[in-house]
């Protein structure tokens, strides 16, 4: 479903960085103390609480109705204004108006990108709003994401998690009986199809401004990439290893060459044209390869996604965020838990081919029908069985941006020859403690 996929990547972060020094200093100096201290006035009955949402029409426009429809029934003198926002404005639309004070009551973003204006104290501190019971139905590993400085500031709404998408006729050739489990796997699988195939084990990027795949592996690898201070941890023995690591793989010609220069997207690409054996994506793309490559897909299966020592697994999550400037916070607090209860999870969940937040919504035997052969059906079987264990591997914080372009720029330089692994990490480290 490459509306809701699309939302799970990152955006333009040239974009939305380049908004985020202009627009945040804006934000500041409206006072951060004015705004801690406003007195909230009580929800209007007539003024309608608007929600936005990212590129949801028209595929979802009858749920969202006969959803907000529901509310309403169930809420007299609540009335909800949906707006969908195209996924590549939301960075811009959101940034201006929480500045101006004209955001949203409830807004969809997700951790990353809303942890760059919590830090900021935009967003409602949900801890003295949610109670505790309703706290507890939600996955505590998946609330624990929206969470900054002990604060938390989003509500989960719906996930995926990475799978491993392989071509099966590939590992027979390479004479590989089953997809790698592990990157220690990974490695020795990557030179045996580089040797009996002349393929590429897979396709990862190392563009600062793309996918923090990388950044994920090392922590998955047992890597803390920063202290209690938000100063760099990872110049360690750990650290070395998983930097050596990528840096060994690209050396010895088990990567594509275009690993520095092309995203994410190229791996999609790389796989629909039978380059690569294996694609780390969400199982949603296993639509997107029987549309484009029908012939690949017919070889495709599913395996749970790569991790390393730590057992480690990513999930990508999505959220609902209460502006702190809204005049109608317990409203909007009502709405953004009728939106991500159990029942609507589940439904939204079986409409769009994603993973609910909720325990209860997890439980439902849809996502446990391991007896289908259907590679989707597995695909979801195997997501949610992943998503007890499941993180956000690189975890909220400010100027996360900064962090993932010193250790891939640094990578880069490693893997053609400019450094040492040992100068790499050290430099990397510094760059970001040094960070203005």
């Amino acid at each position: 479903m490459s509306t809701l996929l699309r939302q799970f990547k990152k955006w333009n972060k040239v974009g939305i960085f380049a908004l985020l020094g202009l627009v945040l200093s804006w934000v500041v100096s409206c006072s951060t103390s004015n705004v801690s201290t406003q007195t909230q006035q009580p929800g209007n009955s007539n003024q309608p609480l608007e929600f936005w949402t990212m590129q949801l029409q028209p595929e979802f426009t009858d749920y969202f109705q006969k959803l907000i429809g529901t509310f309403e029934a169930e809420n007299p003198g609540i009335k909800i204004n949906w707006v969908d926002v195209p996924w590549s404005a939301m960075e811009s639309k959101i940034l201006t108006s929480v500045a101006a004070k004209t955001a949203p009551d409830v807004v969809n973003l997700n951790p990353d990108f809303a942890s760059q204006l919590a830090t900021r104290n935009a967003w409602l501190d949900l801890d003295t709003k949610v109670p505790a019971d309703v706290l507890s139905t939600y996955l505590p590993n998946i609330w624990k994401a929206s969470t900054l400085n002990g604060k938390s500031f989003g509500i989960p709404w719906y996930l995926t998690t990475r799978l491993t998408i392989y071509n099966n006729d590939l590992l027979q050739q390479a004479g590989i009986s089953k997809p790698p489990a592990n990157y220690t796997e990974l490695a020795q699988a990557a030179k045996q199809i580089k040797d009996k195939t002349g393929k590429y084990a897979l396709f990862t990027t190392f563009v600062p401004e793309d996918s923090a795949e990388v950044l994920e592996s090392m922590v998955q690898m047992g890597v803390n990439l920063v202290d209690d201070q938000g100063k760099a941890a990872f110049n360690t023995p750990q650290g070395k290893a998983a930097f050596a690591y990528w840096v060994n793989l690209y050396k010895d010609g088990l990567l594509p060459r275009e690993a520095l220069t092309q995203g994410h997207r190229h791996a999609v690409e790389m796989y629909q044209s039978g380059e690569t054996a294996m694609l780390a994506s969400g199982g949603e793309f296993l639509k997107t390869i029987a549309k484009n490559a029908p012939a690949i897909a017919k070889v495709s299966a599913v395996a749970p996604q790569i991790t390393g020592d730590t057992g480690k697994k990513n999930v990508a999550v999505m959220n609902l965020i209460i502006p702190r400037d809204t005049e109608q916070p317990d409203n909007a607090l009502k709405f953004a838990l009728f939106v991500t209860n159990n029942q609507n999870q589940l439904s939204f969940a079986k409409a769009a081919n994603v993973l609910p937040s909720t325990v209860q919504a997890l439980s439902d035997s849809y996502f446990k029908d391991a007896s289908n052969t259907d590679s989707l059906v597995k695909a979801r079987v195997i997501s949610a069985g992943e998503l007890p264990q499941a993180e956000v591997l690189v975890p909220a914080m400010k100027n996360v941006n900064v962090l993932q372009k010193a250790v891939y720029e640094n990578l880069q330089a490693a893997m053609l020859g400019e450094k040492t692994v040992d100068q790499a990490i050290a430099d990397a480290a510094q760059e970001w403690d040094n960070r203005a």
